[in-house]
């Protein structure tokens, strides 16, 4: 039986006649107060993992190959099919905080979950269904008129708000499921944040190879319309948990499930976290932006050939970015943290560390990307003679390598900063505002891309009428700037927390440093 952290106040503190078996500040499904027998659990937390996994084949597997179907099928220029992508994806994690406000305010976790999975799958249904209709495409060679980008527009948009909506209640979902005062418990929950993050990989690698093969080689009805099933399916099992395990609470208890739901876990004084220093990833989500949107685009004028007949697709390129974000965490969890603990005695790298390092790998990335496009342009040109020949995609993985490295250290560190730091009935929203620092570098980079294309001749309607070099390079200085910020923003708030390490004030000297940032 699933269990859930209550949100609204009262008296009942976890005592009474279920005894040190009651779970503190949770509820089962009912609304009575939780048993620690028959609630929660890796089986209870094991059914949101099916729903974050399809969220991700869903999202992801539109996101990574949506800027082909707009520049080839949709017959939009290259800077108008990047800016349709990240205005795509920042509204879905901009979204988040409605789900986050909903969750925390009004529906919990659990119908929350629920109610947006659902919405997502309709969204993606509706998607597939236009992909047949001849009549929502343009014929070739002309422009889409308003009403077949406005039948695509509300299809990902509904797809956006079904992500949104659960987006930020799943992993605080999951680790309700374990009590934090226990300590076998407490452990499991540590595991949980691993599983957790290795089925986001797992379902965004489905997406960028199985998924993208589908939509370039048997169609992208057929590839959306198994998004949109899979989405069922994981709704239906994450539904049939509602009941599952032992009988509710015993008979003493059960005069309780009347009562108005309890408040939340943690003390009084307990502050959801602010903007922080971790505002300033928002330049690295602008740079992940790229590598969902150019960068496909630069590997569809590549040689994407392996052996004798088989050709990638131009957006399973990312696999390479997804091989890079699982590798990290691989070593990092296997290797790096015990030899830590034998050499320091530390458990790793703290939060602002990780951040830190992952804005650093986006510098080197840019930098990679640049020189590659310099190397493909050259290669074009020469290509128009008939003196060359096309270039290698695989030219490419550098830039896929070291981002998705990076993305691997922001992700884990901003995640775990603001969950650790809020209390327990803020942890939906505090998810949320951590996934609206994705929102803003999504919509960043299209505020960017715009400008840029205004003032310059850098983003031309092809890629290969452009200097998408100077572009990167672009993003390469700006992420040198950023992460000098952050440097003196990380140390300030360093600083702050270790002046006075047993005065509660600390907090909030921690949260004003954090904030400048």
């Amino acid at each position: 039986m699933v269990r859930e952290v209550e949100k609204k106040t009262s008296a009942w503190s976890g005592g009474g006649g279920g005894g040190g078996n009651m779970v503190r500040d949770a509820v089962d499904y009912r609304g009575c107060p939780a048993d620690r027998s028959a609630t929660g659990g890796w089986v209870a937390a094991a059914l949101v993992l099916g729903i974050e996994l399809c969220e991700r084949l869903s999202t992801m597997g539109i996101a990574v190959n949506l800027v082909t179907y707009l520049t080839g099928t949709m017959h939009l220029p290259s800077a108008a099919a990047a800016n349709v992508v990240t205005d795509f994806m920042g509204t879905s994690f901009l979204l988040c905080l409605l789900g986050g406000f909903l969750a925390d305010s009004f529906l919990g976790r659990y119908l929350t979950i629920a109610v947006f999975a659902l919405v997502q799958s309709i969204g993606t249904a509706l998607l597939a269904a236009s992909t047949l209709v001849t009549h929502l495409r343009p014929p070739p060679g002309e422009q889409p008129t308003p009403v077949q980008m406005a039948v695509l527009y509300v299809c990902l948009y509904l797809i956006a708000l079904g992500t949104g909506g659960l987006k930020s209640s799943v992993s605080g979902f999951g680790t309700d499921q374990f009590d934090d005062r226990d300590g076998r418990e407490r452990a499991a929950m540590g595991l949980f944040f691993n599983r957790f993050f290795f089925f986001i990989s797992l379902g965004t690698l489905l997406a960028v190879t199985v998924l993208v093969y589908v939509q370039d080689h048997v169609g992208r009805s057929w590839a959306y319309g198994i998004c949109s099933a899979a989405m069922l399916a994981a709704i239906a099992v994450f539904l049939s948990g509602t009941r599952s395990g032992a009988p509710g609470a015993p008979s003493s208890t059960s005069s309780r499930c009347s009562s108005p739901r309890r408040g939340s876990a943690g003390s009084s004084s307990a502050r959801p976290p602010r903007r922080s220093s971790t505002a300033t990833t928002i330049l690295f989500w602008t740079i992940y932006a790229q590598m969902i949107t150019f960068s496909v685009e630069q590997a569809t004028t590549m040689d994407r050939r392996v052996g004798a007949g088989f050709e990638i697709p131009a957006a399973s390129l990312t696999v390479f970015f997804v091989g890079a974000i699982m590798l990290t965490l691989a070593v990092y969890d296997r290797v790096f943290i015990p030899l830590c603990r034998v050499l320091t005695g530390k458990q790793g790298f703290t939060n602002l560390e990780k951040i830190g390092i992952g804005l650093a790998l986006s510098i080197l990335g840019m930098a990679a990307a640049a020189l590659c496009e310099k190397k493909r342009l050259a290669v074009a040109v020469a290509a128009t003679t008939g003196n060359s020949t096309p270039i290698s995609v695989f030219l490419l993985t550098p830039q896929f390598l070291l981002v998705g490295a990076g993305e691997a250290f922001i992700y884990t560190g901003q995640l775990d900063f603001f969950i650790t730091r809020s209390p327990k009935g803020m942890k939906t929203m505090s998810t949320g505002l951590f996934l609206t620092t994705l929102s803003l570098g999504f919509f960043f980079s299209s505020v960017l891309v715009s400008l840029v294309k205004g003032a310059t001749t850098w983003l031309g309607d092809t890629i290969d009428r452009s200097r998408l070099d100077y572009f990167y390079w672009l993003l390469a200085v700006l992420s040198v700037l950023n992460l000098a910020a952050y440097l003196v923003c990380a140390k300030w708030a360093a600083t702050a927390a270790a002046t006075s390490p047993e005065q509660q004030q600390q907090h909030t000297a921690v949260a004003d440093a954090d904030e400048k940032c």
